[in-house]
């Protein structure tokens, strides 16, 4: 079956052409997009869609209203050429709402067992944050079953789903043994196909007197075990965690494995994060809460992305990354949740759009790209992240009339509907 989604009052492709406003948004006005086998078929204008005809059955699914309070349209249809011969095409009326790309959240830490609330509590008390509580986390996951992780990890699937997400990262890191880290990928593997092995999160306790002989580990018999299961690599260049020549090391011998690079970096002062993403071809360097001229400089002549974690800076209070200086250097900036238990646990994109447009400099259009077309360069994707024909047909309905609502009403559910390869997969 196909689906039309019509009556849509703005289109965010993410595809600018003439005709298009908002910019990189590349927004239609009064649109429609047709799904078929998965992807996208067709977007326009309602009035400029393929020749109306009856050559396929249809049926018409009102979405609980419009933007402007009046209901939706139950009535007529739109079917185009490429319809004819389907067996069944559903017209969703979208009452003059909003449709958006899926959001892709290219940094997240989904699989763990525990929580940190203490560690928050805390740190809401005045306590500073530091990379070293992550091993009171790593002890819960390894105390964890499988099925308990694996019950866990879909519950936060759907939460993502829930919010407009279709697209999405899930890092390891929890486990930090040879056992544990295979065991964390392979969960993560069942939900994504983008995983990243970060063995390299900290040194767990029982390397804490030889953080060499670890990383020993990683790059051996960690890796093997891991890198079937996964997409990228990833360390965690802070103090606290690993220097500058050990997460080289770790990269270096991941993308000899046959996986791409990502790096955690410039998140608690500045140092040599950047630098190295930028020198290695990193995919992103996330966080950059902490960047120098030079960093930038060096950002904006590459292609690696700048993937900012608002929710982190939320959680931890230490100061919001300033995208306005990234951005205005030309560096392309994604944004993700960095859903984890311990500096930032939340799942919602909409929440990280509104801080990042609230404090970080963003204007709610470029968080949205950010959100969208960002996280999926963060991925180096180029099927999701946008709604133009040939691209996975992952969309979000919301119950606005515009993007600008996702910032400007925080705290507000406003995805009604999503799809993902052209499939609901979450509805309220």
């Amino acid at each position: 079956m196909s689906t039309l989604i019509a009556n849509i009052g703005e289109l965010v492709t993410n595809e600018p052409a003439p005709g298009r406003d908002g910019g990189p948004l590349g927004i239609v006005r009064d649109a429609a997009v047709l799904i078929e086998h998965g992807r996208v078929a067709w977007v326009c204008r309602a009035a400029d869609a393929p020749a109306a005809t009856a050559a396929a059955p249809h049926r018409t699914v009102a979405t609980g209203g419009s933007a402007h309070g009046a209901p939706a349209v139950r009535d007529g249809s739109m079917n185009s050429d490429a319809t004819r011969g389907t067996s069944e095409v559903e017209v969703v009326d979208a009452g003059g709402r909003a449709v958006i790309p899926g959001f892709v959240d290219s940094h997240t830490h989904l699989v763990f067992g525990g929580d940190r609330a203490d560690e928050f509590s805390a740190r809401m008390a005045g306590r500073r944050y530091e990379a070293g509580g992550i091993r009171s986390t790593v002890a819960a996951t390894r105390a964890a079953s499988d099925d308990e992780l694996g019950a866990r990890l879909a519950g936060f699937v759907g939460e993502l789903h829930a919010q407009g997400t279709t697209t999405f990262e899930v890092k390891s890191g929890y486990g930090l043994s040879v056992a544990d880290e295979a065991r964390l990928v392979r969960l993560a593997g069942e939900v994504t196909d983008e995983v990243t092995f970060l063995g390299a999160h900290v040194v767990p306790a029982e390397y804490a007197d030889a953080p060499d002989a670890y990383v020993d580990l990683v790059v051996g018999e960690m890796l093997t075990a891991c890198a079937p299961h996964a997409r990228w690599v990833d360390a965690f260049c802070e103090r606290g965690a690993f220097t500058p020549e050990q997460s080289r090391r770790v990269l270096e011998a991941g993308a000899a494995a046959g996986l791409g690079i990502r790096l955690h970096g410039n998140q608690l002062g500045e140092g040599d994060g950047v630098r190295l993403a930028v020198e290695l071809s990193a995919a992103s360097v996330d966080h950059c809460t902490y960047l120098s001229a030079a960093d930038i400089a060096a950002l904006a002549t590459s292609a690696t992305v700048a993937t900012l974690l608002p929710g982190v800076e939320f959680s931890t209070r230490q100061p919001y990354p300033d995208a306005r200086r990234l951005l205005d250097a030309g560096v392309t900036v994604a944004l993700a949740s960095d859903c984890n238990p311990g500096s930032s646990f939340t799942s919602s994109m909409p929440f990280c759009i509104a801080v990042a447009v609230r404090d970080m400099g963003m204007t709610p259009a470029e968080a949205v790209w950010a959100s969208t077309a960002g996280g999926a360069a963060a991925l180096r994707r180029t099927d999701v992240g946008a709604i133009r024909p040939g691209a996975r047909a992952d969309l979000a309905l919301l119950d606005a009339p515009s993007h600008v609502h996702l910032a400007y009403r925080p705290g507000v559910p406003l995805v009604a509907r999503v799809w993902k390869e052209g499939e609901v997969i979450a509805e309220r």
